[in-house]
């Protein structure tokens, strides 16, 4: 995958959804205000998040409700950035209206 994902300008301070690599299966917070407000910041964000997973592991991606099903903007970065290297599934539409796109890291 590129490393250029989170080389984006924003026009806010957004803290990065993680700084580490997990070595176990964990979820990643694209809900937060400032995920409202840049819909480039969770497609950005969730990139990064699949990249600090380590193999083996799942990454829920939980996205913000405003910008609707992932499908419309998040599936295809998925297939083109993740490519054979990623599994992805959608799992369910969250209680407060996000939505949670599971990434399977071989």
């Amino acid at each position: 995958m590129s490393s250029t994902h989170d080389d984006h300008d924003h026009d806010h301070d957004a803290k990065l959804v993680t700084d580490w690599v997990h070595d176990n299966s964990w979820s990643a917070n694209l809900e937060k205000p400032e995920h409202a407000d840049d819909r480039q910041l969770v497609v950005d964000q969730a990139l990064s998040a699949i990249d600090h997973t380590a193999s083996g592991n799942h990454v829920n991606l939980v996205t913000h409700a405003i910008h609707g099903h992932p499908e419309d903007y998040l599936y295809d970065v998925l297939e083109s950035e993740g490519g054979d290297d990623i599994d992805w599934e959608y799992i369910e539409q969250c209680g407060c209206g996000g939505h949670v796109v599971r990434v399977h890291v071989p």
